[in-house]
């Protein structure tokens, strides 16, 4: 069955697909939990916690992702970002180290009639 995004759009249910995903793949190359515990270095309670979509830490799902060989995949999933020339001339080759909100304008409601500036 496959899941739009937008029907996975808590993290519960991501959790969940992804237990159910790993699994799958996991017994489609005939491998039991057992062993895929023991190669992970898990527990064999935490991957069924993690195939059952239960909470588990994400130190956990990256070693079954490993185990599974699954890594490369993973990261294609989360981009790299690499700064644009543009942009390193205008922070002066330095890279961003935080977000900033955008300026609020000053005004504090909707344009209205007389609003604007007699100069």
């Amino acid at each position: 069955m496959a899941h739009s995004i937008s029907a996975l759009e808590t993290s519960p249910k991501l959790r969940i697909e992804v237990g159910r995903r790993l699994a799958k793949l996991r017994l489609a190359r005939n491998v039991t939990q057992q062993m895929l515990a023991r190669e992970a270095g898990i527990g064999l309670r935490t991957l069924r916690r993690l195939e059952a979509g239960q909470t588990t830490s994400l130190d956990t799902f990256l070693r079954v992702v490993i185990a599974l060989d699954l890594g490369d995949g993973l990261l294609t999933a989360v981009p790299s970002y690499d700064i644009r020339p543009i942009e390193r001339v205008e922070n002066r080759g330095r890279e961003r180290r935080r977000a900033r909100p955008k300026a609020v304008s000053q005004q504090s409601g909707p344009w209205t009639w007389g609003d604007e500036s007699r100069d």
